[in-house]
């Protein structure tokens, strides 16, 4: 059970109890399969994620993101007129090394196809968790020279306004987090992280790009205050305080092996985007060939924050089977050994 998360299935629990049927060994049994079946059917949480195709960054990335957008039915009606905040991962950006961050073309891509939608502005907004010098960071992922070409804003969440949000899914030991008030004043968030496995998480994704929202000058460089608290209760979190409205995963290539800036480059060529962020990082978790419900956040977040199963996950677009890539697990890694699917 997530900590004042499912007031439904707390509700199914009283009114089990007030039959008076926990009270008898039979009663446990009952109740443990009830138990049982709740995770199983993930309190009725279902979500359509799109996996497209993209051999490589000179696709026309545009096109794909507006024709996922399209099957999974986010079209004009949903953004027209609101303002989108495009949350990428710049980690600690390094010259050659294209699987540490968000390529810069996804982000402008995603920029492009939301203002063709009709918002009113696109942001692009990171707090990278390593380093400090924001024009440094734009410059050596990338990023620089497409924002300025696109007239698109950077704001660096690292040195913001924040206000104080009471922490109500209560994982960690946070009772408040300091969120950015740009956070609290746009329509949409769209995380957009790298698909890569990690050193603590098992894997990186949507999920665990929100530690990047987070600014370091309260949180530290990496953020270490989330990494002695738990990463898995704080990435759950984060994700239930924020509520992000959609994702978009840049596995065109990814990162496998000791993420998430030390592994190697895995190319995959694919795009993965929905409106349900743990459906979305599921689904990637496949694509890499790795058990969601062996990661330990993914698996907390089942039938709370949103489903995982594949059954309750609406596939668009590609097949699963036909475009999964195995990224390189290390045994040495404690967080990766033993999830592959």
């Amino acid at each position: 059970m997530k900590p004042g998360a499912k007031q439904e299935a707390e509700w199914t629990r009283r009114k089990f109890l007030a039959t008076g049927a926990i009270g008898t060994a039979g009663g446990l049994l009952v109740y443990a399969g009830f138990e049982r079946i709740h995770a199983l059917y993930e309190d009725g949480k279902r979500a359509d994620v799109c996996v497209a195709k993209a051999g490589d960054y000179g696709k026309p990335l545009k096109t794909i993101i507006l024709d996922g957008m399209a099957a999974l039915g986010v079209g004009a009606a949903d953004v027209s007129g609101k303002r989108i905040l495009l949350k990428p991962n710049f980690v600690e950006p390094e010259p050659n090394r294209p699987q540490i961050v968000t390529h810069p073309l996804v982000v402008h891509a995603a920029a492009e196809a939301f203002l063709s939608l009709g918002a009113a502005e696109v942001l692009v907004a990171e707090a990278a968790g390593h380093r400090r010098d924001t024009v440094l960071i734009l410059e050596t992922a990338g990023m620089a020279d497409v924002l300025r070409d696109a007239k698109i804003r950077f704001i660096d969440l690292n040195y913001v306004d924040t206000v104080a949000v009471p922490n109500t899914a209560g994982c960690s030991a946070m009772r408040t987090f300091e969120v950015p008030k740009l956070l609290r004043s746009v329509d949409w968030i769209v995380s957009m992280p790298k698909m890569k496995t990690h050193h603590w998480a098992g894997v990186t994704l949507s999920m665990k790009n929100l530690f990047g929202a987070m600014p370091g000058c309260v949180y530290g460089w990496p953020k270490n205050v989330f990494h002695h608290l738990g990463i898995d209760n704080c990435i759950l979190d984060l994700n239930a305080m924020l509520q992000p409205h959609f994702a978009i995963v840049d596995g065109i290539v990814g990162m496998e092996g000791d993420g998430p800036i030390m592994g190697d480059a895995k190319h995959a060529g694919l795009l993965v985007m929905g409106k349900n962020l743990p459906a979305v990082d599921a689904t990637c978790a496949r694509l890499m060939g790795v058990n969601p419900l062996k990661v330990p956040h993914l698996k907390q977040a089942s039938g709370w924050l949103g489903p995982i199963r594949e059954e309750h996950i609406a596939q668009r677009g590609e097949n699963i089977r036909d475009v999964a890539v195995k990224f390189a697990l290390l045994d040495k890694v404690p967080a990766q050994r033993g999830i592959r699917l």
